[in-house]
């Protein structure tokens, strides 16, 4: 499980799996290439019975700034028939551990998908969350389905329609039930990782037994409404702005929508 690919980067703390998105340079946003480790790492991790709790973070002082423009720009190497497929880069699904997320600094758009699944989230003081789909000519319909059990529904309304122009400060995200826990920059991985820590003295089955029931639910409801959602994200493939927006992004101009 121990591994570095470039992108991602995954090391053993005694019981606990540390995953790190590792692009910097992109402020880890997410690309086909990531997508793949991701997906990779938590087939691992669920034939592993010794990791018994999972801490992810982003490298450098960005957490995820959602999906690579570039990525969104032109042809994607695989893309998921069902929304469960798409989202296969998430670890909650796909294992039966707990998961605690630490937002290092921005979580934007696709970022916003490790917050919603996360068991646990928390965020450094620096940190800030959006969501620019449609400031670059994409559809939200995924991540308000996820967070809108998460926090205010006022809150998630205004990111998803003001998009890139309405961001949330760390206090504000746990103000809006986003993030349970603000804490200074430099100890937040070690926060994180001692709220792991703490996890992993509890009975390893008591603890996916207690999260299966917190999850099977949630889960069971949204699957049906996650599917509606990603078949309009991708009936809008089609759509003039959808090409538009990531390339006026790219090229650092205002985008010339279709009216």
């Amino acid at each position: 499980m121990e591994r570095d690919t470039g992108v991602l980067v995954a090391e053993l703390r005694g019981s606990t799996l540390l995953v790190t998105l590792h692009r910097p340079h992109a402020a880890n946003a997410l690309d086909d290439e990531l997508m793949v480790a991701l997906r990779r790492l938590w087939e691992s991790v669920a034939a592993e019975p010794s990791v018994r709790c999972i801490v992810l973070t982003g490298a450098g002082e960005a957490f995820c700034a959602g999906a690579d423009a570039r990525m969104v720009a032109g042809d994607r190497a695989s893309v998921g028939d069902t929304a469960a497929q798409e989202l296969a880069f998430v670890p909650g699904p796909q294992i039966s551990v707990p998961v605690v997320v630490v937002v290092n600094g921005v979580c934007a758009g696709g970022g916003l998908h490790f917050v919603a699944d996360a068991d646990i989230c928390i965020a450094a003081k620096s940190a800030r969350f959006l969501d620019p789909h449609v400031s670059i000519g994409q559809v939200s319909a995924l991540e308000p389905v996820l967070l809108r059990g998460r926090m205010r529904r006022d809150v998630l309304a205004r990111m998803v329609l003001l998009g890139k122009h309405e961001q949330l400060g760390s206090e504000a995200a746990r103000d809006a039930g986003l993030v349970s826990e603000v804490v200074d920059d430099d100890v937040a991985l070690e926060r994180g990782l001692a709220l792991a820590a703490l996890i992993t003295r509890n009975s390893p089955e008591a603890v996916r037994l207690s999260r299966r029931a917190l999850r099977r639910a949630e889960e069971h409801a949204l699957a049906t409404e996650l599917d509606l959602g990603w078949e309009l994200i991708r009936r809008h493939r089609a759509h003039p702005d959808a090409a538009e927006g990531p390339i006026a992004f790219l090229e650092k101009r205002v985008p010339k929508w279709t009216s």
